[in-house]
């Protein structure tokens, strides 16, 4: 029989319904936000443990849409491969739920989430781990604790709890917190640029506030999964009679390797490549095994390896909080040696190699215009939406030397270029409406691949000459805890980041944080010992960001950037530059070696070519062409500066939505445009995102002149 339980919190009713559907699944949980329905199910194979000593959990987030009364554009109509969104979903959702698993269970689990009707006000992914938590709590899994997730804004200068998607539209912080009632598990975070008083303001937040903002995260999470675990219990089945595997390393073979191969395992861990240390190591377990003693004599290989692995974990671990030093030879404060090249490829727009220790990016920037975005629909916004900024991250199995062919993008690949995106999208200037796209290609890897990725980013954004505020830098910051001490990593490797207690990456400016990505328990750990991590971080960032501003000063500008010259004519003569099916535009483009791009409905031209003087010749041809051409408007040409007024606030109606701007329809029968830039004070990315047309909305007057308004929203 079905249980219900109604739970009132942050002033919403949340409906949860166990028992009801996905009955033959281990539990399936329908959760219902205001309009928003969604499904959670949990499968596991008791009967099916895998060999290997590690937890196979899958989980999969998806959207139909249906959901949002929707059917899918382009030519296939059934709902297709995950989104990016998606695929994000799924990954924040594994890495909030999968420390709850306990140690040694080997069961295949897969936890499926199903979006079947949407709220667009609602936050989906904060909703997705509810109802994902909801049916692992309730579920015969050996999982007794609640987790759930809470997303912090910051708008007019006040954080706020789970602010709705209008609200967000006005936020400069989105923090995405998950965790349980006394454990903070998962945090992803950025910052959103904004225009105030018609300047670009990245609204970098500095480290003191940040933990401000996680502890008011942490206060809610304490509230909402005691409510959970309190009104859940009813529903929760008794857990299943399962083995969870334990290691049968003996405490007599550990303590025989400690005390006689000790030094044999120093060795082979101050050996930095992964593979070659993997290999020393195993070398270990070999000269072991052929000990003459009868300790080893009948062990298995295996066994005897995974001694020698628990052995080195502590000898590593021992290092750091006894000795302060690493397995590299570095104090616990010190960045491994930088190395820095710009444009090293004569045919990109631009490109940077960042070289950190063992770990190496080649960054490639490549700029088009805005047409150029990458075009995606979404479930809560209607209509086609375009990504003018891209960060692609690939990591071929070379860069850690396996032998392994190069095929579809991967999880972690997907989730690397999404930091990587929210470190540096605060920086680019929010009048700069062309297409950036960077690809990080990780040729060595050794520890935060992710971090170079930023630090190499940001130059090629540099180099490429996108208009941005401030260069932006990217570290991996560790933790080992080890009875009552405990020790805090500056650019963690591999080793540190596999042996160690905590992980985190920290993006940002010598004023503050743009990004951050944290996988942790702070159980025992005090908000005060992450500010003084955040605070090691920011020494990190700043001795990072000197090395990248003297590589600035050497950027070459690439021959490959087209040059390029952006005018206006009337937008009524536009069709007279194009000619006759097209015939004049393409005799001047021929005639000039260039590349044109015209905007019928507000007479931009861009004009872009390898020869400045022909690119000069050929903005001239244009103008003359418009001046001499006649208009091809009919009706009677307005005056605006007889109907309007600056400053005057007016009521009025979107009728087309552009790349660049939505134009308003204004009492008296004009037309104004409200620029991308004016529309709110934080960076707006697609205008489809704040807009619809026949949107009606409340506008201000900036500049006016005969034939030409320009507007601003009332909120700008």
């Amino acid at each position: 029989m079905a249980i219900i339980k109604t739970l009132e919190l942050n002033n919403q009713n949340e409906v949860f319904e166990f028992d009801k559907v996905a009955k033959q699944s281990n539990a399936g949980v329908l959760l219902k936000v205001g309009n928003a329905v969604i499904m959670a199910t949990v499968v596991s194979e008791f009967d099916n443990p895998v060999s290997e000593d590690f937890t196979p959990l899958t989980v999969q987030y998806i959207e139909k849409t249906y959901a949002a009364a929707k059917i899918p554009g382009g030519f296939i109509k059934r709902d297709g491969k995950p989104s990016d969104f998606e695929t994000l979903t799924s990954r924040i959702i594994d890495r909030s739920l999968r420390p709850l698993f306990p140690a040694g269970y080997r069961y295949p689990t897969t936890i499926t989430i199903m979006v079947l009707s949407i709220d667009t006000q609602l936050d989906n992914q904060v909703l997705a781990l509810k109802a994902a938590s909801a049916a692992l709590f309730v579920s015969d899994l050996p999982i007794n604790k609640s987790v759930t997730s809470v997303r912090i804004g910051n708008i007019d200068g006040e954080l706020i709890v789970n602010p709705s998607s209008t609200q967000m539209k006005s936020s400069t912080l989105d923090l995405y917190v998950a965790g349980s009632k006394d454990e903070v598990l998962m945090i992803e975070m950025k910052s959103i640029s904004s225009i105030n008083n018609e300047e670009h303001c990245m609204n970098d937040i500095d480290e003191k506030e940040l933990v401000s903002a996680i502890a008011l995260a942490q206060e809610a999470l304490n509230t909402s999964n005691t409510l959970y675990e309190d009104n859940f219990k009813e529903a929760s089945k008794d857990s299943a009679n399962i083995e969870l595997f334990v290691s049968n390393v003996s405490d007599e073979l550990i303590s025989y390797v400690r005390d006689n191969y000790c030094s044999n395992i120093d060795a082979a861990i101050k050996v930095m490549a992964k593979k070659e240390r993997t290999s020393a190591l195993k070398d270990v377990a070999t000269l072991i095994s052929k000990d003459e003693n009868n300790m080893t004599k009948d062990l298995e290989f295996k066994e005897i390896y995974e001694a020698v692995e628990i052995v080195k974990k502590e000898n590593v671990r021992n290092m750091i909080v006894n000795d302060g030093v690493r397995a590299d030879g570095r104090g616990l404060k010190d960045v491994r040696p930088i190395s820095i090249e710009t444009n090293i490829l004569p045919s990109a727009h631009s490109s940077c190699l960042f070289t950190r220790g063992e770990t190496q990016a080649l960054v490639i920037g490549t700029l088009g215009s805005a047409k150029d975005g990458q075009m995606y629909e979404q479930l809560q916004t209607k209509g086609t939406l375009t990504e003018n900024f891209m960060v692609h991250y690939n990591f071929p199995g070379f860069s850690v030397g396996e032998a392994k062919a190069i095929f579809g993008v991967s999880r972690r690949e997907l989730g690397h270029g999404n930091l990587g995106k929210r470190a540096l999208e605060s920086s680019i200037n929010a009048e700069f409406t062309d297409t950036i796209k960077l690809v990080s290609e990780i040729f060595e890897s050794n520890g935060s691949s992710s971090m170079a990725t930023v630090c190499g980013g940001s130059l090629a954004l540099k180099a490429a000459g996108v208009p941005i505020s401030s260069l932006v830098a990217g570290v991996a910051m560790g933790a080992v805890f080890q009875d009552d001490k405990k020790a805090i990593l500056t650019d963690i490797m591999g080793l540190e980041d596999h042996d160690g207690d905590m992980d985190f990456k920290v993006t940002g400016t010598n004023n503050g944080i743009t990004a951050l990505q944290m996988d942790i328990k702070l159980g025992g750990i005090s908000l005060e010992f992450l500010h003084t991590a955040l605070l090691d971080a920011k020494d990190a960032r700043e001795h990072i960001l000197v090395l990248m501003e003297d590589a600035s000063k050497g950027i070459i500008t690439s021959d490959a950037i087209p040059l390029v010259e952006k005018f206006n004519i009337d937008a009524s003569k536009v069709f007279s530059v194009i000619g006759k099916a097209g015939s004049v535009i393409r005799e001047i483009i021929e005639k000039f070696e260039v590349s044109i791009d015209m905007d019928k409905d507000t007479g931009l031209v861009k004009v872009s070519g390898e020869n400045q003087d022909n690119i000069k010749a050929c903005v001239e041809h244009i103008k003359e062409i418009a001046s001499n051409a006649k208009s091809f408007v009919k009706k009677e040409k307005l005056d605006f500066t007889k109907m309007y007024e600056e400053n005057q606030i007016l009521s009025g109606k979107v009728v087309r939505i552009t790349d660049f701007g939505a134009f308003i329809e204004l009492p008296k029968g004009a037309e104004g445009l409200l620029h991308i830039s004016k529309i709110s004070k934080r960076r707006v990315n697609n205008v489809s995102d704040v807009y619809d047309v026949n949107d009606e909305l409340d506008v201000k007057i900036l500049k006016l002149s005969k034939d030409r308004i320009e507007l601003a929203s009332t909120e700008f």
